[in-house]
């Protein structure tokens, strides 16, 4: 077997982490999104066949959040994008606002291509959803790291994802990334 160059070694090194950590986030997500999945309206709670239906719900939106964070651990954009609905809204870090599936994926492979370790995971806290509306609200914590000519970067937060179900599949129709904590070079001591 040829030897691999030192940054090959790393960039397969760092897969191997990125597929166990989003193993691991796969696994805490099912066990924890059902008991955090509550019901938002008033006129289904106490009944058990809508009790059953939220919890099923809230195990399809972890299950396409673990899909949606396995897609960027493998730079896979258009896996990406198959959990966002065509008029997805998502505003970054920076503050950056696009809509369209398509605009984000774009500027998505456009990260990946300028930064190829670029990782974010999205690890769920709470799955509320409201089934009158076909809706629920995602909230948790997110992480980023890629590295910079000048190093790593690792930079953190909170976000809030609003999810809609049509024809029974649950897609993402905005996201909201607010950063807490930045770690690295440059990029962290620049105001966007």
């Amino acid at each position: 077997m040829p030897r691999q160059s030192g940054s090959r070694q790393r960039f397969a090194a760092g897969i191997a982490v990125v597929a166990a950590v989003v193993a691991a986030v796969v696994a805490a997500v099912s066990a924890a999104a059902t008991p955090a999945a509550t019901q938002s309206s008033d006129v289904a709670r106490g009944s058990a066949p809508a009790d059953s239906a939220v919890r099923r719900a809230a195990r399809e939106i972890a299950a396409a959040r673990a899909r949606s964070n396995a897609a960027i651990a493998a730079q896979d954009t258009a896996r990406i994008a198959a959990e966002w609905w065509p008029d997805v809204h998502v505003v970054s870090s920076t503050s950056a606002q696009l809509a369209g599936a398509s605009a984000n994926a774009g500027r998505l492979a456009e990260q990946f291509a300028r930064r190829p370790d670029t990782r974010y995971i999205r690890t769920p806290e709470d799955i509320q959803v409201w089934l009158a509306w076909d809706v629920a609200a995602e909230r948790g914590r997110w992480v980023g790291t890629w590295t910079d000519p000048d190093g790593p970067v690792r930079i953190e937060g909170s976000y809030q994802a609003q999810w809609r179900r049509r024809d029974g599949q649950w897609r993402l129709q905005a996201e909201l990334f607010v950063p807490l904590a930045c770690r690295g070079g440059q990029y962290c001591r620049t105001h966007p």
